[in-house]
């Protein structure tokens, strides 16, 4: 039995937290819906357990481990702190972290009502943690690109299900986007993978940001397109003014990615239509949300 095959069940997760965890091990174990590298297990009421399960190494988990210590104080909504790690046993031969837990429910299962606050919510966040990354901060193969590094992966997800009435107008804003200058400033910390399951709201705004494990130093425009994934149709130049650092040129990134995760969104909401591994049903009525207000809010 390979790794990726195995069982991760609550006696599992119990059975690991005895070994190596045992004053945790008598607190209520409850899985949690959804994730796909990582599977989590809410441990009680104040923490979560992430598994490794189809992330094929643990840089993800050891870059959470290593970061999120540092940054969490400086950030202005409840993001997940490592507490405990989970190291790789016959039992189980991944790694595994414990971790806070953020209350709240995902965007992909929820919804933003109070568009003005979330708006200046996201941007505090931003702002707060779009700081100049020290030497030794993780850089990103797969994030953090100018689009123009990126049409392989647009061309694939804009084939796959752009419709066709929306085909020009999408093609131009992924042109723009390739056609904008590049990020010139220092590298700043980024979340990198601001989508609606990665965020929790609560009280109609958001609440919390959840799984940094694409987190990078560079381009911040890869965060800056959360104002048209993630905040309802009109919200996106309220956000960016009370961001205030993103420049034209910037913008005209972040839209662009904005659209390349839109798409993505709704492929996975197409895989999931079609019962197929890793498809997520919710995501492609979110994702052709956010493709709909990337080309109505231009900002």
């Amino acid at each position: 039995m390979t790794t990726s095959e195995i069982e991760i069940t609550a006696d599992l997760v119990r059975d690991l937290l005895q070994e190596q965890h045992p004053d945790l091990a008598g607190l209520a174990i409850r899985e949690v819906v959804g994730g796909w590298g990582n599977q989590m297990w809410r441990l009680g009421d104040e923490l979560a357990v992430r598994m490794q399960r189809m992330d094929p190494t643990p840089e993800l988990q050891l870059k959470e481990r290593r970061w999120l210590p540092v940054l969490a104080p400086l950030l202005p909504l409840p993001v997940p702190t490592p507490v405990r790690s989970g190291e790789p046993s016959a039992r189980f031969p991944k790694h595994w972290t414990v971790m806070t837990w953020v209350p709240g429910e995902p965007l992909d299962h929820g919804s933003i009502s109070r568009g003005a606050h979330a708006a200046d919510t996201l941007a505090g966040f931003l702002r707060a943690l779009h700081v100049e990354a020290p030497a030794e901060a993780p850089v990103s193969a797969d994030f953090g690109a100018h689009p123009k590094e990126c049409t392989d992966g647009f061309d694939r997800y804009f084939h796959a299900v752009v419709p066709d009435d929306l085909a020009d107008d999408v093609r131009a804003v992924w042109d723009d986007a390739v056609a904008a200058p590049e990020w010139e400033g220092p590298p700043l910390w980024v979340h990198g993978d601001l989508h609606p399951a990665n965020v929790v709201v609560s009280d109609g705004t958001l609440s919390g940001i959840v799984d940094f494990g694409a987190m990078f130093a560079g381009d911040p425009a890869w965060d800056l397109a959360a104002a048209w994934v993630l905040l309802p149709a009109g919200t996106a130049s309220r956000f960016f003014d009370t961001y205030a650092n993103a420049d034209e040129a910037a913008i005209r990134r972040a839209r662009g990615l904005a659209a390349l995760k839109s798409l993505f969104l709704m492929l996975m909401g197409q895989n999931g239509d079609r019962g197929l591994p890793g498809g997520k049903p919710n995501w492609g009525p979110a994702g052709r949300a956010a493709l709909d207000r990337v080309l109505q809010d231009r900002c």
